[in-house]
């Protein structure tokens, strides 16, 4: 089962619904199997029934109302999720995988193609069509075919997926963890607490379409176990805006790569909605909404590494994932967002565990939380400017990190793995930048690395501070420049990492 160009009522506003054209299972063509369950468009009479009510006119002479719709795939199809730690015995350890060709991908200079156009704003080519200049990928007629069409496709978007599942159910977790009482006090009412059930539903739509995107459930992935670092309302919120920063970066670092346009096009649709989700929890949690010019993009990878540590346990016919999951990267001094100057942030002042792990409340004389004093006040606002920065250049950043070998993600079934020598510098990952710094005082102390390093001074552009807002950094054991394109060539190098460096 795949999406054919148009299967999906709603995908355009009003377009009828075309059921999508299933093919039957051929171990030639490798078509995808059938949809595991029934997942056929289908009328929902008493919502038709209610807008015609409303409208006052029959339900015929609405446009569409009579239009059969694809369902969501929701948890009650695949299984109610649960949360906690993971206590069984793996049954199946390490990435998915088969024979690798090579160990590293070669230097290559530019495709000689990449350099022939003149950008000079005349049409050097002869169009296709009145209107319509020459170029462009998928512009030549052919019928998109929504579905994916390499390995890369399969298990990037299959990485999605386990992202969307997530979300899905941190939202739904949220709202049953905490009581009413507790939103009015960080601030929230309850068109708030909406909001976030109503982001829910986004992420059942994003689900459904990945699925599809994947062969329909079938030759996707179901819900997993999860386990989360929080335990008040702030704390959620400030882990809630740093998993959704991974998701989207995650997405923008790949989406570009896919072989299949058609699957990066909608992907963009979605990540468009997950970027303005990821906005959302930082003004819950008090933050400046979007303290940078341009969101970044990650390797696969790093946001598979990022992920894993929350996923506890995934049932049996979960699709395993090819990403690599690196030795985890902590900083000690994480800048705490709850404290009104954050520049006070101690060691270990971070709550829970993980490369997201939440800032930590702190005493009620030291929290920007309810302040109600302009630039030092950290309660859910549209906007919170802060008159202390979280972060600045030349501060200290004392990190620590693990050594390989360490069983992670779901069912424990994955283990960390690094084919970097020894870590001599730390990647800053921001914005359109990389920049680099050294790391200095490196130590073992009863099997723990440690080490330290200086938060760089750079700019995107004149006036944008690089280093800003919930961005990434990792450790690597050179410093060659890779750019928003390339950067998955780095993972090599890299030798623990990535972590969530809460730079404003």
């Amino acid at each position: 089962m795949f999406l054919k160009a148009g299967i999906a009522a709603g995908f355009i506003a009003g377009a009828a619904a075309i059921p999508a054209a299933t093919t039957p299972a051929s171990s030639s063509t490798g078509y995808p199997l059938p949809y595991s369950y029934n997942q056929q468009p289908s009328i929902n009479s008493a919502a038709v029934s209610s807008a015609a009510a409303y409208a006052g006119i029959p339900a015929s002479e609405i446009p569409g109302a009579n239009v059969p719709v694809v369902p969501v795939i929701s948890s009650q199809v695949t299984g109610v999720t649960s949360h906690g730690p993971f206590s069984g015995t793996p049954t199946t350890t390490g990435a998915l995988s088969n024979t690798p060709a090579n160990t590293t991908i070669p230097m290559l200079p530019p495709n000689p193609t990449a350099l022939r156009y003149n950008p000079n704003g005349t049409l050097n080519d002869q169009q296709p069509i009145p209107y319509t200049p020459a170029g462009g990928l998928g512009t030549n007629g052919t019928e998109p075919v929504y579905r994916v069409q390499s390995d890369f496709d399969y298990q990037s978007i299959l990485l999605g997926l386990y992202q969307e599942w997530i979300e899905l159910d941190l939202f739904h977790y949220i709202l049953a963890t905490f009581s009413e009482e507790e939103f009015t006090a960080a601030g929230l009412t309850p068109s708030d607490r909406f909001l976030i059930e109503f982001m829910a539903d986004q992420e059942s739509g994003h689900a459904t379409m990945l699925s599809s995107l994947l062969g329909g459930p079938g030759g996707a992935t179901p819900q997993c176990t999860y386990n989360y670092p929080f335990k008040t309302v702030h704390e959620a919120f400030d882990f809630t805006q740093k998993l959704t920063r991974f998701g989207e970066s995650g997405v923008w670092g790949f989406q570009a790569h896919l072989d299949s346009r058609e699957c990066a096009q909608l992907l963009d649709q979605s990540i468009a909605t997950e970027a303005r989700q990821q906005l959302i929890f930082r003004q819950f949690a008090g933050l400046f909404p979007m303290p940078v010019w341009f969101e970044t993009g990650i390797p696969q990878s790093w946001a598979w590494t990022l992920l894993a540590p929350y996923i506890s346990e995934c049932p049996a016919d979960s699709k395993r994932l090819v990403w690599q999951n690196f030795p985890a990267l902590t900083v000690l001094n994480q800048p705490n967002s709850a404290r009104w100057n954050a520049t006070q942030t101690g060691l270990n002042e971070t709550t829970g565990f993980g490369p997201a792990a939440p800032s930590s409340d702190v005493p009620a004389n030291e929290t920007c939380i309810g302040r109600n004093i302009t630039g030092f006040d950290c309660s859910a606002s549209i906007s919170q400017n802060r008159s202390i920065p979280l972060s600045y250049p030349g501060r200290e950043v004392f990190l620590t990190w693990e050594e390989p070998g360490k069983a992670v993600g779901p069912n424990n079934s994955y283990v960390t793995a690094t084919t970097a020598g020894a870590p001599e510098f730390v990647i800053w990952v921001s914005q359109l930048n990389i920049t680099y710094s050294p790391l200095t005082n490196v130590t073992t102390r009863n099997g723990v690395n440690y080490g330290q390093t200086i938060q760089p001074d750079v700019s995107t552009y004149e006036g944008d501070p690089a280093i800003n807002g919930t961005m990434f950094i990792a450790l690597t054991d050179s410093n060659v420049t890779y750019t928003a394109f390339n950067l998955s060539r780095v993972n090599p190098h890299v030798a623990a990492g990535p972590f969530l460096y809460q730079a404003g």
